[in-house]
């Protein structure tokens, strides 16, 4: 196998060597053709030897120029026919010629000049041997050249389909590397958001509610001794959270056991609670028809309630904020307000918290506005649909 390769190898770095390999056992059958009598041996005939050599001389360029290959092999295949009448040698340089130029040429170019090949070395051997046209002679030498067509065809079908095989292949491995960079790309955005949401929340009651503590010690034990208690809770929340968001990227797979509880709208109370706890009273209304939403819309909205609380604490000079989930036939309106004074710092836009927010109600097909109130206070607005799924469709 491997003096197979080298062999192939270096056809393939001396092509003309590799042209006019073929020419070799043509002579050499074609003086073994002429040396056999009807009964004995005798010695071959050299100008008929000579003759087929001349005419398997441009097999040598016949990769580079394989039309007219075929035509001065055909012409020289002709000759040696028609003035030795007692030849019965087939065409072979012929037949090489057609083959390569099916090969290397096009469709239309091929099947003419085979055609026109199958024809003239029919009717020239008929002629010169005074057969039939349809005699088995003359439809035999038909046959080789139509064959010889034909295989190459086949060959260059096959050497077609095996390239653009190689080029689906390579097209599906880069199709592939690129979905597989765009899920990580996700992926990685999706737990960079999820990390900013935790830890921006509960680092941001947690420094409240130290606030609180430190500014009740002394007037109030009690209460500050209750804030601390806060304070202790939301710093485990937050490394609960932390630790299943973080773990996620150390499991092999997503098994059930996998994921940490996903937070949903019924966990609303619990998280103003928090808030409340650290000195913000946030109000919680629902209107509409309560109806079950997809987990992600779920997921979306009580994340960008708690992002929208979290920037509330953090950046607006506020102590009430308004939460209202306005259930719709097909969308769920989450509406967050706070009544902090004109010209809070708290910009419209910027910050990973409202990029986030953005980002998270695009992944389900919803909006998200945030803008300043002309009375002051902030206000966010997410419109996000019921359900990830095709509208339903009337059907008569």
């Amino acid at each position: 196998m491997q003096v197979r390769m080298v062999w192939r190898q270096w056809l393939t770095r001396h092509d003309r060597v590799r042209d006019v390999l073929p020419a070799v056992p043509l002579v050499v059958v074609a003086a073994a053709a002429t040396a056999v009598g009807t009964s004995d041996w005798h010695e071959p005939r050299w100008d008929e030897t000579a003759w087929t050599a001349l005419s398997c001389l441009p097999l040598a360029v016949r990769s580079r120029w394989p039309l007219w290959v075929a035509l001065f092999t055909l012409a020289g295949d002709l000759t040696l026919m028609a003035f030795a009448t007692h030849s019965s040698l087939a065409p072979a340089s012929s037949l090489v010629a057609l083959y390569t130029l099916a090969v290397l040429g096009s469709r239309r170019s091929a099947w003419a000049v085979g055609a026109a090949a199958a024809v003239a070395i029919t009717g020239v051997y008929a002629a010169t041997h005074v057969e039939s046209l349809v005699g088995g002679s003359s439809l035999l030498r038909f046959d080789f050249a139509i064959a010889a067509t034909a295989l190459g065809r086949a060959v260059r079908s096959r050497r077609d389909n095996l390239v653009k095989a190689r080029e689906r292949a390579v097209r599906a491995e880069r199709t592939q590397e690129e979905e597989a960079r765009r899920r990580v790309t996700e992926e990685r955005v999706r737990i960079a958001r999820d990390l900013h949401d935790v830890v921006a929340h509960h680092i941001t009651l947690v420094n409240a509610q130290a606030g609180v503590a430190h500014h009740l010690m002394r007037a109030n034990p009690d209460q500050a001794y209750e804030a601390l208690a806060h304070i202790k809770e939301t710093s485990r929340a937050a490394l609960d959270e932390l630790r299943a968001t973080v773990g996620l990227l150390r499991q092999p797979d997503d098994a059930p056991g996998s994921r940490a509880p996903i937070p949903r709208l019924a966990d609303l109370d619990a998280l103003a609670g928090g808030f409340r706890a650290s000195g913000l009273s946030v109000r919680v209304a629902r209107t509409g028809a309560p109806v079950p939403l997809a987990p992600a819309t779920e997921l979306t909205a009580y994340r960008i309630i708690q992002e929208a609380l979290t920037n509330t604490r953090k950046h607006a000079s506020a102590t009430r904020t308004e939460v209202i989930l306005d259930y719709g036939p097909n969308s769920l309106r989450v509406t967050v307000t706070d009544d902090g004074p004109p010209g809070a710092p708290k910009g419209a836009g910027t910050g990973q918290g409202l990029i986030g927010m953005r980002e998270r109600a695009d992944a389900i097909g919803g909006r998200v506005t945030a803008r300043p109130q002309p009375e002051g206070g902030f206000q966010v607005v997410a419109e996000l649909p019921i359900s990830l799924g095709p509208p339903p469709t009337d059907t008569l």
